[in-house]
């Protein structure tokens, strides 16, 4: 998601304890995750009180389904596989019959 390496974490972990000191680093890093923990529990009541307010066709709503690039993308695939289906249809209807000879133009050859 980040696209954070090992040695980046390494080298944000080796300033964080030069600057902040190894003292109020696990004070620090508890109240991050207190936090995390809070933004995290806001979320999931956004998503019960939005699906409450849908209705029961929504239950199975994910805010990641909220998501434009989601929806964009749902959409293209949806509109590509009816192509296919209809490219497939046009096939199967020109498709001569089993034993039919395809018509041959003497002049065009």
């Amino acid at each position: 998601m980040f696209d954070i390496g090992f040695m980046e974490i390494a080298v944000v972990a080796l300033v964080a304890i030069v600057v902040l000191g190894p003292d109020k680093l696990p004070d620090l890093a508890r109240q991050a995750a207190q936090l995390l923990h809070r933004a995290r529990g806001l979320a999931h009541n956004a998503r019960d009180e939005l699906r409450s307010e849908l209705g029961p066709e929504y239950s199975d709503l994910q805010l990641r389904d909220l998501d434009p690039r989601t929806i964009v993308r749902k959409h293209i695939t949806e509109a590509m596989a009816e192509v296919d289906r209809e490219q497939a249809e046009k096939a199967e209807k020109e498709r001569l019959p089993e034993g039919q000879l395809p018509p041959y133009d003497v002049e065009a050859t």
